[in-house]
């Protein structure tokens, strides 16, 4: 009989080992959706997210962020979403990586498993306008994806429907053909939840969310960081800068003529790699959205070295120095019918 005990009892152990070991080898395993569980049950929360480590420094930096005690973090696809407050508002903020992949999957990810409000999306761009320095921090209104284009034969016409043209022939120094020919910028294919299913709408401008904007607003006059330290400053005070337009690819920006075409053709004032996919896929799912990015270089229109390496810090703490204001000052009724859900993307 103790025998048959014993056996029984190292089966049962055996099984749960096997089941405990499976869990872990899921891609969401039981442990992380548990733990998931328990951290909504504390919501609902204001999204975060940041895109490369520098960015990241800047954000604990600032020393505004207050870990959750009791789960401060949770581990999912190999990014580390981090959970917590800021001025009593509850958080959580995750670094997704460098690229328009990765950060659609991160805000989608965010957007799944937590009780999430809307997204604010930070860190450092490129100024592609020549009214605006390094160091001022902007809030576009709207975002294109300025890296989804046709590379054209130079012998026939496309058949495409394009938004705008580059004829690198133009630039050709002297003058003349060019084999590259010319390409032709297009529409991205919107899907949403508020449309025809499996229906795609063509979406040029994606626009962030117009109360969350008018927030924003409010932060005009904000204290910028003008230097690093007590040798290397800028010339004049950053400021805030609400309302413009930014572009995305999965491309650094660092090419005078290209930006100059950018901001002549589409009157871009930033340059980055991520926002337009967090944009894009927050307006999908019918949250809202914001971005706040500090320019931290001339995306080229520099001669020599590149900004980026000098006052790339300094853009981002100014940058998380605007998102925490932001947050201090955005009223969440969230259980109120008038809570904003950005459903009209195009402008």
């Amino acid at each position: 009989m103790a025998a048959k005990r014993f056996a029984a009892c190292f089966l049962r152990l055996v099984l749960i080992s096997l089941l405990v070991a499976y869990s872990f080898s899921l891609p969401l395993n039981w442990r992380s959706l548990n733990l998931i569980k328990k951290v909504n049950r504390k919501g609902p929360y204001i999204g975060l997210i940041t895109v490369f480590p520098p960015e990241e420094t800047a954000f604990f930096q600032i020393g505004a962020f207050k870990p959750n005690q009791k789960h401060p973090s949770v581990d999912l696809s190999g990014r580390r979403f981090l959970v917590g407050k800021i001025h009593d508002k509850k958080v959580v903020y995750v670094r997704c990586g460098v690229g328009m992949v990765n950060a659609a999957a991160a805000t989608q990810q965010m957007l799944d498993l937590f009780d999430i409000l809307g997204i604010v999306h930070f860190g450092i761009a490129g100024n592609a306008n020549n009214s605006l320095s390094i160091g001022d921090v902007t809030i576009p209104q709207q975002f294109a994806d300025t890296g989804i284009w046709d590379w054209l034969n130079p012998n026939r016409s496309s058949n495409y429907v394009e938004v705008a043209n580059l004829d690198f022939k133009r630039y050709n120094v002297p003058r003349g053909d060019n084999l590259l020919g010319h390409i032709g910028f297009r529409y991205e294919q919107f899907f949403s939840e508020y449309g025809k299913a499996n229906t795609a709408q063509p979406l040029f401008w994606a626009n962030t969310t117009r109360q969350w904007l008018q927030v924003a607003a409010n932060l005009k006059g904000i204290k910028l960081n003008q230097c690093l330290n007590s040798s290397v400053c800028l010339p004049q005070k950053p400021q805030l800068v609400v309302g413009l337009r930014g572009s995305t690819a999965n491309i650094f920006e660092d090419n005078a003529a290209y930006r100059d075409f950018l901001f002549q053709t589409f009157r871009v004032s930033s340059v980055d790699m991520e926002s337009s996919a967090v944009v894009m896929t927050s307006l999908s799912n019918g949250f809202p959205v914001i971005v706040i990015r500090g320019l931290s270089d001339l995306a080229g229109g520099q001669s020599g070295r590149n900004s980026i390496d000098i006052f790339g810090s300094l853009a981002a703490i100014n940058a998380c120095k605007v998102v925490v204001q932001f947050i201090k000052q955005l009223h969440l009724d969230t259980r109120e019918p008038g809570f904003p859900r950005s459903i009209h993307p195009q402008s």
